[in-house]
C-alpha cells in the first residue's frame, strides 16, 4: 500500500526534498492550499514579500549568494505577471528556481474565471522548462524533473502551473527520489593539449572572467591561470559578482561597456582566453566592434549559448571551468617549462604599477579630496561604505551612477561576497539584498541602492525588519534618474530632463523606512559620513541610512 497524501502536502514534501529550506512567497485565493499545508511542515521557512516581483529577487538573492536551489510561489496569472522582471534577471543571472503559481482548478479554467490566464504561455519565454500538473500521480516526477532541469548547467528558473483540484485531492503515491546531473567535466587530453599549445603560441595573451567563475567556485584557479602566464586579467564588461579576486597581481579591473574604450583595451593583446563568460556584452549600440579585427579567441564554459556567441572561437570547450583550469595550468607549466616561467615573471611584474591594486591606491587619493565636498560627493560615499562596512560583510551593489567606482575599490576575495544588478532591470537591488541575509544569516549584508532602484521595490523592507535581518541598505539620494539625465545629454545633446527628477514633493526615504518599521537615518552633511556609517554598521537590526548626494549630472 503507497501511502495517500494530499497534492499540498506531497508539494511541500518534494521540496523539502529536493534541499529547499525556504519558501518564498505572496499569497493569494489559488496558493490557500499550499498555505494550508504549511502547518504541517514547520521545518519549511515560509518567507512573504509584498508582491511578487520582491518574491522572485528574494529568492534570485537567496541563490545567488548561496549557490542552491530555490522556489518561490505567486499569485495566478496576475501574480506572474508581476514577476515577469524579476524572473528575467533570474533567467540571465541563470538562478536554479522552481518558480511555481496556483492555477483555477481543471474544467474551472475552461470558464475563464476572474484572475484566470494561461500560465505557461506567459513563463515560457524566461524559463528553462513550463508544465502543468494535470494528474497528481504526475506531481512526483514533475517536481523531481523541474529540480534537475534548473541545477544542470546552463542552470536557470523552471516554472510549474498548480491547479486547484491537484493540490487539494489525495492518492497512494510515491514521491520519488532527487537528482543532480553532475556536471564537474574537463576536456579531453586531446583539446587540452591543444589549448595549451594555443595558449603558448600567444605572445601577449589577456583573460577574461565571468559569472562561471563563481559557479563552478574557480577564483582561486583563474588567478593561478593569469600568474603562470604573467599576463592581465579582467572581468567581464558586465561585471555583477565576484568575477576574479581583485588583489591578485594580474588583475586589471572590470572591462567598461564601451565599444571604443574596450576595443583600445584589447588591441594591444593578441590572444583572448574567455572564462566562463559572455565576455563582451554591451549597452547601448555603436558602430563600432568591441573586439579588435583578427583577434583570436579561446574560449571555456558550460553555457554552451555564451561559447562564440557573438564573436569566433578558434578553440570553444564546453567544459566545468575548475575542473579544466585545474588541468590546464599544471599542463602549461609542463609543457612551458623555463621560458614560460621566466616570461611569467617578467609579465607580473610589468602589471605591478598598473593592476587593480595600484590603481585602487592613486583612486583613493583622488576621491579622498572630495571629503569636504557638500552636497555629498557620491564617489566619497562610495569610498566611505568600502571603508566602514564590516570586514565579513556582504555587498548588494544597485547603486549605479553613485557606486560608479565600486568594483575599483571593493577587492573581491570569496565568491559569495558581491552582487550586482545583472540584467539592467533596476529594483532589484532591496529585495535581493533580502534573501542575500536570509541565505547567510550570520553575516551582515549591506545594501547601496540608487533612490530610482529603491522606489521600484521599496516594500521589500517590510520583510527584512519582519525576520529581523542584519542589513544596512544605503539609499543613495539624488533627486532624480541620474543615468538617464546622463544619457540624455550624451547621447541626445539635451538637458531638459522631463520625467526624471522626484521633485514636488521629494521622496522621504527614511519617513518610508519607519513605517515599515526600521530604524532610519538622514546623512546631509559629509562630516557625519563616516560616523554614522560606521555606527550603523555595527549595530545590530535593520536600518535604512538616507544619504543626500550631489546630483548633478
Amino acid at each position: 500500500m503507497k501511502n495517500r497524501i494530499t497534492g499540498r502536502s506531497a508539494f511541500l514534501a518534494l521540496l523539502k526534498d529536493e534541499g529547499i529550506t525556504h519558501l518564498f512567497g505572496n499569497p493569494g485565493t489559488t496558493e490557500l492550499p499550499i498555505m494550508h499545508a504549511l502547518k504541517d511542515h514547520p521545518d519549511l521557512t515560509y518567507v512573504m514579500a509584498m508582491q511578487e516581483s520582491l518574491v522572485v529577487a528574494i529568492a534570485d538573492g537567496f541563490s545567488r549568494a548561496s549557490g542552491r536551489l530555490v522556489a518561490c510561489n505567486v499569485h495566478v496569472a496576475p501574480g506572474l505577471g508581476n514577476a515577469m522582471g524579476s524572473l528575467y534577471n533570474a533567467q540571465f543571472t541563470g538562478t536554479p528556481m522552481i518558480l511555481t503559481a496556483g492555477q483555477q482548478e481543471q474544467g474551472h479554467g475552461l470558464m475563464e474565471p476572474l484572475l484566470y490566464g494561461p500560465l505557461l504561455r506567459m513563463a515560457e519565454p524566461l524559463v528553462k522548462w513550463a508544465v502543468e500538473v494535470t494528474r497528481l500521480e504526475d506531481l512526483p516526477r514533475i517536481v523531481r524533473r523541474a529540480a534537475k532541469v534548473a541545477t544542470t548547467p546552463p542552470t536557470g528558473p523552471v516554472f510549474i502551473s498548480l491547479p486547484g483540484d491537484i493540490l487539494n485531492s489525495e492518492a497512494g503515491i510515491e514521491l520519488g527520489r532527487s537528482t543532480r546531473v553532475d556536471t564537474r567535466v574537463k576536456p579531453s587530453d586531446e583539446a587540452l593539449q591543444s589549448l595549451v599549445s594555443r595558449i603558448l603560441k600567444a605572445e601577449r595573451p589577456v583573460i577574461i572572467a565571468g559569472d562561471e567563475i563563481v559557479k563552478s567556485d574557480a577564483l582561486q584557479e583563474a588567478a593561478a591561470l593569469a600568474q603562470t602566464l604573467g599576463c592581465p586579467a579582467y572581468q567581464q564588461s558586465a561585471p555583477y559578482g565576484a568575477h576574479f579576486l581583485s588583489e591578485s597581481p594580474c588583475f586589471m579591473g572590470a572591462l567598461s561597456r564601451s565599444q571604443t574604450q574596450v576595443r583600445e583595451v584589447l588591441s594591444a593583446y593578441d590572444l583572448l582566453i574567455v572564462l566562463g563568460a559572455d565576455p563582451l556584452r554591451m549597452s547601448v549600440h555603436s558602430e563600432v566592434e568591441p573586439l579588435p579585427d583578427g583577434m583570436p579567441i579561446v574560449q571555456v564554459g558550460l553555457v554552451d549559448w555564451d561559447l562564440a556567441k557573438n564573436f569566433g572561437a578558434e578553440i570553444a570547450l564546453k567544459a566545468d571551468v575548475r575542473e579544466t583550469l585545474r588541468a590546464l595550468v599544471p599542463a602549461l607549466k609542463s609543457k612551458g617549462g623555463a621560458a614560460l616561467e621566466a616570461r611569467a615573471r617578467e609579465g607580473v611584474t610589468s602589471l605591478a604599477s598598473k593592476n587593480w591594486t595600484a590603481r585602487r591606491a592613486g583612486l583613493v587619493e583622488q576621491i579622498s579630496k572630495a571629503r569636504d565636498r557638500a552636497p555629498i560627493d557620491p564617489d566619497y560615499l562610495t569610498l566611505q561604505i568600502v571603508e566602514t562596512m564590516p570586514a565579513n560583510a556582504i555587498l548588494v551593489d544597485e547603486g549605479l551612477t553613485s557606486s560608479r567606482p565600486m568594483l575599483a575599490l571593493r577587492p573581491h576575495r570569496e565568491r559569495y561576497g558581491y552582487h550586482a544588478l545583472a540584467s539592467g532591470g533596476i529594483g532589484w537591488g532591496l529585495p535581493a539584498s533580502v534573501g542575500v541575509s536570509l541565505a547567510n544569516p550570520g553575516r551582515p549584508v549591506v545594501c547601496f541602492s540608487g533612490d530610482g532602484s529603491a522606489m521600484y521595490s521599496i516594500q521589500a523592507l517590510w520583510t527584512a525588519a519582519h525576520h529581523k535581518l542584519p542589513l544596512n541598505v544605503v539609499i543613495a539620494n539624488n533627486g532624480g534618474y541620474r543615468i538617464i539625465k546622463q544619457r540624455l545629454l550624451s547621447f541626445h545633446g539635451d538637458d531638459n530632463y522631463v520625467g526624471m527628477d522626484f521633485a514636488d514633493p521629494s521622496v522621504d526615504f527614511t519617513g518610508i523606512a519607519r513605517s515599515l518599521g526600521l530604524e532610519a537615518i538622514r546623512i546631509t552633511k559629509p562630516k557625519d559620513l563616516q560616523a554614522e556609517l560606521a555606527s550603523a554598521f555595527k549595530r545590530p537590526g535593520t536600518k535604512l541610512i538616507e544619504v543626500v548626494v550631489d546630483g548633478n549630472v
